[in-house]
C-alpha cells in the first residue's frame, strides 16, 4: 500500500515537472545567448577592423597630401628644397592621425618622392623617408641600390593596373602605409593580418628636384628590416 501511495505520488511529481513553463524563457534564453553573444562580438570586431582598414587609407592620403604641400607657402625667389625639417612636421601629422593605433610599435610608413631623371628620362626614386618600427620595406624600390638608376627599372608604382610615374620637372609624392592588424578577441572571428595601403600626390608648386633632402641629423631614415 506505501509503495503504491509512493509512486503515485513519484508520477504526480514528474506530471507537474512536465507541465511546468514557468523556466521556460530562462531555458529558451540560455540556448539562444551564446549565438546571439557570437553575433554581436562578430559585429563589433567588423566594425573595428572596418574603422581601422579606413583611417590606414586616411593615413597614407593625408601624408601624401600633406608631402605635396611642402614647401608652398615659402616667400622667396629661390625654389624650396625638401628638407629634414620639413619631413619632421609631415610625420608629426602621421603621429597625431593614428594615435591610439599603436602605430609606432604596429605599423610603418615610407614616403617616397619619385621623379623622372632628367639625363635618362627613367623614373628614380630621388629619395624616401619612414616612420614606424614594423619589419617592413617597400615593394617598389628604394632611394639606393634599387632607385631605378640602380637595379631595376621602375616603370611605375602602384597595384593597379595604370601605374603612377612622374612628369619631367615634376614629382609625386608616393605613400606606403603598413600597420598590422590585431583584433578585438584575437583571430577568433577575423584573422590578424598586415594592412597595406597607398596613396599618391602630385607637387602642389615649384620644388628643387634631383637632390636629396637637405639638412643634417635624418630622423626618419628607412632602416632595412633585418
Amino acid at each position: 500500500m506505501l509503495k503504491r501511495i509512493a509512486l503515485a505520488a513519484h508520477g504526480r511529481a514528474w506530471r507537474n515537472l512536465l507541465a511546468d513553463t514557468s523556466g521556460v524563457a530562462f531555458v529558451e534564453f540560455a540556448l539562444a545567448a551564446p549565438l546571439m553573444l557570437s553575433v554581436a562580438c562578430y559585429g563589433i570586431e567588423l566594425a573595428h577592423f572596418t574603422a581601422v582598414d579606413m583611417k590606414m587609407s586616411e593615413v597614407a592620403l593625408s601624408l601624401a597630401d600633406n608631402a605635396s604641400r611642402i614647401g608652398q607657402t615659402d616667400n622667396v625667389n629661390v625654389t624650396p628644397t625638401v628638407n629634414e625639417t620639413d619631413i619632421k612636421e609631415v610625420m608629426r601629422g602621421v603621429q597625431e592621425q593614428s594615435a591610439g593605433y599603436n602605430f609606432q610599435t604596429q605599423g610603418k610608413v615610407i614616403l617616397t618622392s619619385l621623379e623622372r631623371d632628367t639625363a635618362t628620362g627613367k623614373q628614380v626614386i630621388r629619395w624616401q623617408r619612414c616612420y614606424g618600427n614594423l619589419a617592413r620595406q617597400s615593394g617598389y624600390g628604394n632611394d639606393n641600390d634599387r632607385n631605378g638608376l640602380n637595379g631595376d627599372v621602375i616603370a611605375g608604382l602602384g597595384h593597379g593596373p595604370v601605374k603612377i610615374t612622374a612628369n619631367a620637372n615634376s614629382a609625386v609624392m608616393f605613400v606606403e602605409v603598413f600597420y598590422t592588424y590585431i583584433g578585438l578577441f584575437g583571430d577568433l572571428f577575423v584573422s590578424n593580418r598586415t594592412l597595406k595601403k597607398e596613396g599618391a600626390f602630385l607637387v602642389r608648386d615649384n620644388r628643387r628636384l634631383g637632390v636629396d633632402v637637405s639638412g643634417g641629423g635624418i630622423m626618419h631614415a628607412c632602416v632595412m628590416p633585418s
